[in-house]
Order: structure tokens, then C-alpha cells, then sequence
């Protein structure tokens, strides 16, 4: 799988999982579309002002297209439908976290190679969106509450600041994160502090 489909897949499942939140949260058809947008490019919004590059560069006609197509499937489905979505969420979203993270280190690799930069660059980017998206929502956005999720974005970082940036070895990258991802889901496996963790056995004792 070409990494430019591994984009589409990953821009694809964030203006669903966008969608999908604000049709839990009971939103109109206006909410549905403000979340699917915001978490296809709030974190990249995000990047763009952190490393000051216009924020105009990331509205590519294709993803737009792509975005608004998708949100408006998203729209006039029966809701019944969407319930299949949960299935293959974790999975498809994974992609989506990779993909964005790789291509927020890849906008700071232009510029500079910094890698603590580029750390931050992936982690807005692959996690920017859905917590705008969660707080927008009335939610705690899940990526403040798992280090998991950081963790992955920054070995994203660490790929391209290792110049690891053919397609065969970015979508080789892809396929890292989401397999560690779908490990951490399928064993209920999350990285928290000390702190937090020998709180959490106190309460149990």
C-alpha cells in the first residue's frame, strides 16, 4: 500500500471519527461537518502557527474535496450504518494518527531539522485535531489521558529525523504505529505515569 493511500485512509478516518462524535453528541448536520473539518486540519492549523508557515498551504483542493465528500456520505447515512464504523475504528484511526504525525515531521523537516521541533510538529498534527474535536464535543480528548498517544507521534518524529522519508519506509512507519496501537487496544494496555498508576492500585487496595 502506496503511502499516498495511506493519506487518503488517514484523512478519510478523522473526518469520520469527527463525524461520528458529533453524532453522539447529538449535533445538527452543521455539527457534524464543524468536527469532521476540525479534526482533519485543526492540528495541522496548529503546526503551521508553531512553525510559522502560512496556514493557507494546507488547504490542497484534493483534501478538501476529499473531506467534504466524505462528511456528506457521513451526513445521509442511516445511523445504523455508522455503528459498523466502531468495528474497524481503532484500526483506521491508527492510520490516521500515523499518517498525520509522519507529514507534521515532514512540513518541520523543510524547514529545520530540529528534532524537538519536529516532535512537537508531529504531536500537534496527529493529535491537535481530535482534541479540539473531543473538547468542542464536552469530552476529555482521550490523547491527554493516554500517553500512548504522544509516545507514537514522537516515534514518528524520531523516523524522519532519521531521514527514514521514502514512501517505503513512511508507510513501513505506518504500519509500526498502528501495530503498536492495536497491541495497546486489543490488551487494554495504557502508559501512565508512576504517579497516576500507583494511585490507581491504591484505590484497588
Amino acid at each position: 500500500m502506496s503511502w499516498t493511500v495511506l493519506m487518503i485512509i488517514g484523512i478519510i478516518a478523522y473526518a469520520i471519527s469527527g463525524a461520528l462524535v458529533a453524532i453522539e453528541a447529538e449535533y445538527s448536520f452543521v455539527g457534524v461537518y464543524v468536527l469532521g473539518l476540525v479534526t482533519s486540519f485543526g492540528g495541522a492549523i496548529i503546526r503551521n502557527v508553531l512553525i510559522e508557515v502560512p496556514v493557507s498551504e494546507i488547504w490542497e483542493s484534493r483534501t478538501i474535496v476529499i473531506v467534504f465528500v466524505t462528511l456528506t456520505i457521513i451526513v445521509f447515512l442511516p445511523v445504523k450504518w455508522t455503528q459498523h464504523w466502531r468495528e474497524w475504528g481503532y484500526f483506521v484511526d491508527s492510520i490516521g494518527l500515523a499518517t498525520f504525525a509522519l507529514q507534521g515531521a515532514l512540513a518541520v523537516q523543510s524547514v529545520t531539522d530540529h528534532i524537538g521541533l519536529m516532535m512537537l510538529a508531529a504531536m500537534f498534527t496527529g493529535l491537535g485535531g481530535g482534541m479540539i474535536r473531543d473538547v468542542l464535543a464536552g469530552k476529555q480528548p482521550l490523547a491527554l489521558k493516554e500517553e500512548i498517544h504522544a509516545v507514537l507521534t514522537m516515534i514518528c518524529a524520531f523516523y524522519v529525523w532519521m531521514d527514514w522519508t521514502n514512501p517505503l519506509q513512511l508507510t513501513m512507519a505506518v504500519f509500526i504505529v498502528v501495530t503498536i496501537r492495536m497491541v495497546a487496544v486489543k490488551f487494554d494496555l495504557t502508559w501512565k505515569l508512576p504517579s497516576r498508576a500507583n494511585k490507581s492500585e491504591s484505590k484497588v487496595g
